[in-house]
C-alpha cells in the first residue's frame, strides 16, 4: 500500500504470503519442542522490517492456525496475544539492540501463560462469579509456569542468537526490494 491509493501491490501480497509461510513452517519445524518457537521472533522481525504488512500477517497466520488445528480455546488466546506482541514491537521499532529484543521476547514468553489464562477467567466468571474466575485463571496460569520459563528462555536465546544475522538479511531484502 503506497500513497493515498491504499491498494495492495503484487509485492505486498507476495511478501505477506511469504511471511505467513515462514512463520507456519518454523512453527511446524519446532512443534516437537514444547514452548520453543520462532513465531515470536518472526513477528518481531517482520514488524521491524515490513511495518504495516504485519497487520495483515497476524490475522492470516491466526486463521491458518485455526483452519489447520481447529478453533479451540488456544485459538481465542492467539487473537490477542500475537497482536499484543506486534504492538509492543511497533512501540520499540526504532531500537536496534539485540539485548532489548531478547528481553522483550523473553518477557513475552514468560507472560504468555498469564495472557492465556484470560479465557479461563471469563469461563470461571460466567459459571461462578469473580472468585471462581480468578481461581480458574490463576490455577491454570500457575500450572503452566514451568513451561513459561522454558518459553522465556527459548525466546530470549533465539532472539539473541538470530537478531543480528536476520536483521542483516532483512536489510538486504528491504533495500533491494527482494520478495522476502
Amino acid at each position: 500500500m503506497t500513497g493515498t491509493n491504499r491498494k495492495f501491490s503484487i509485492l505486498d501480497i507476495a511478501q505477506i504470503g511469504i511471511m505467513v509461510a515462514v512463520i507456519e513452517v518454523s512453527k511446524l519445524a519446532l512443534s516437537g519442542m514444547p514452548n520453543i518457537e520462532l513465531t515470536s521472533f518472526w513477528l518481531i522481525m517482520f514488524t521491524l522490517f515490513f511495518g504495516w504488512k504485519i497487520v495483515v500477517v497476524v490475522p492470516v497466520f491466526i486463521l491458518i492456525e485455526g483452519a489447520f488445528y481447529g478453533i479451540h480455546i488456544w485459538w481465542i488466546m492467539y487473537l490477542y496475544a500475537w497482536p499484543l506482541l506486534v504492538f509492543i514491537a511497533w512501540i520499540f521499532r526504532k531500537n536496534t539492540s539485540a539485548i532489548l529484543w531478547a528481553v522483550i521476547s523473553g518477557i513475552f514468553g514468560l507472560c504468555f501463560g498469564a495472557l492465556c489464562s484470560i479465557p479461563y477467567f471469563v469461563i470461571g466468571l460466567s459459571s461462578g462469579g469473580v472468585a471462581t474466575g480468578l481461581r480458574s485463571a490463576i490455577t491454570w496460569w500457575i500450572a503452566g509456569i514451568p513451561w513459561d520459563f522454558i518459553h522465556c528462555a527459548g525466546n530470549f536465546i533465539i532472539m539473541l542468537v538470530l537478531y543480528y544475522p536476520i536483521s542483516h538479511a532483512m536489510k538486504l531484502v528491504v533495500k533491494d526490494r527482494v520478495v522476502l
